[in-house]
């Protein structure tokens, strides 16, 4: 239950995150924002919608939540912190969170398999 409100937090941190950096990317010209903005807010919704059905689910639910927090966070981070400070926060972030998305969608894909009718 504990992992289900921090990812549900999470998921609410990186929606509000997406609209601040529409608001940048629109306002102060940061070419990558919109993008970040885009996968920050896109990902949020799936996060939360992962917290929903995760009591018709196994552990497998939290582990794609988990796996699509930390993809998102490093790509838009990636994104964002290479417009406004010349660098990424850490070397080929964006890359590395975009490998991380893709094998977030593809634990979501085996969690499927997890599913049943009722909690």
């Amino acid at each position: 239950m504990m992992m289900r409100k921090g990812l549900l937090a999470l998921a609410g941190l990186m929606g509000a995150a997406g609209v601040a950096a529409a608001a940048a990317g629109a306002h102060l010209g940061y070419a990558n924002f919109p993008v970040a903005a885009q996968f920050l807010m896109l990902h949020a919704v799936a996060v939360a919608a992962i917290v929903a059905i995760r009591p018709f689910g196994g552990r497998l639910l939290d582990v794609a939540a988990a796996i699509l927090v930390l993809g998102t966070l490093s790509f838009s981070g990636g994104l964002m912190s290479t417009d406004a400070f010349g660098a990424p926060p850490f070397p080929h972030a964006a890359p590395f969170g975009g490998t991380a998305l893709i094998l977030g969608w593809l634990v979501v894909a085996a969690g499927a398999f997890t599913l049943r009718r009722s909690a």
